[in-house]
């Protein structure tokens, strides 16, 4: 075996290899157009593992982005060998681990599906931090709602509204495992221009002209079949406890319908047991589940 920083010379190879090994990852950053325009550098570095004929048999890849600097850790786009032993991961973590410098850990999801990997993960002394469930709404009848009097929901606006939206998002997710580190006014703005935009979709609550609330669905996938994905939620503590995330969550559901989305889809941290309470009793249904593996530097 030989490991090698990707060149660009092997980087079809190396979307290729992700694209056959997604389907037992967690493919957050696997989708094609986001791996369409993909190059190593100092944000994505990537190691590659080739067996004696140049096939590429084990990769490893890590997004480093402002996002992550400022947290101090690094997610893995992909930790996966081919090879059924901890050699090949223990030769990618050598690796890994000398590109990131500043940084407190890095970080990825292995489904519960893949006990193979997970395995590996413990042999590799990474640690189960967080467990996260992924939820799905079929087509059913989508509850009517009222919005109290002194609220009201508006449409996100691009080049306005930016600053409204971090201060709810960043209040809202202060406290909440792998979402700690605030967003900036900038990020925002690149997460709403987007490819999964939806216009009309992203939503700001407001209480007397303040923001206290806010919720997004993007365009995705699951099975091959469209579905919204909805993310985030988030509401101002001291507006937490009024059922204002229920009205939102509501709203989006019936805005959904109309542009023919009968399926949505949306995340929650096995810790934040209110908001999956919630969910489930607005008729989403736990389907798959992941554990967040993490490893201090």
């Amino acid at each position: 075996m030989k490991v090698e920083y990707l060149g660009p010379g092997r980087v079809s190879d190396f979307v290729a290899y992700c694209k056959k090994h997604k389907v037992d990852l967690d493919d957050s950053f696997l989708y094609d157009d986001q791996l369409a325009n993909f190059q190593p550098n100092e944000d994505n570095p990537t190691y590659i593992i080739t067996n004696q004929v140049g096939d590429i048999i084990a990769s490893a890849s890590l997004i480093i982005n402002d996002y992550h600097r400022r947290g101090r850790k690094a997610r893995f786009r992909i930790f996966h060998s081919e090879e059924d032993n901890i050699e090949s991961y223990n030769l990618l973590m050598q690796e890994m681990i000398k590109q990131t410098t500043g940084l407190d850990e890095v970080f990825l999801f292995v489904p519960f599906a893949n006990e193979k990997l997970a395995k590996f993960m413990e042999q590799l002394k990474f640690t189960a931090e967080r467990y996260t469930f992924l939820l799905i709404r079929g087509d059913e009848v989508v509850p009517d709602f009222i919005v109290p009097e002194g609220y009201e929901i508006r449409p996100y606006r691009f080049g306005v509204d930016e600053e409204a939206w971090c201060t709810v998002r960043n209040a809202g997710f202060a406290n909440l495992k792998g979402s700690e580190t605030p967003h900036t006014l900038d990020m925002v703005a690149k997460m709403m221009a987007n490819n999964d935009h939806i216009e009309g979709a992203s939503l700001i609550l407001y209480h007397k002209d303040r923001p206290v609330g806010v919720i997004r669905g993007v365009v995705d996938d699951y099975e091959d079949e469209p579905i919204m994905n909805i993310g985030p939620i988030a509401i101002m503590p001291e507006y937490q406890g009024k059922g204002l995330g229920r009205i939102l969550l509501r709203y989006l559901l019936h805005f959904a319908k109309q542009i023919s989305y009968d399926r949505t889809i949306l995340c929650v941290n096995a810790e934040n047991e209110r908001a999956k309470a919630l969910y489930i009793q607005e008729g989403f249904k736990q389907v798959e589940g992941v554990t967040c593996y993490t490893f201090q530097l």
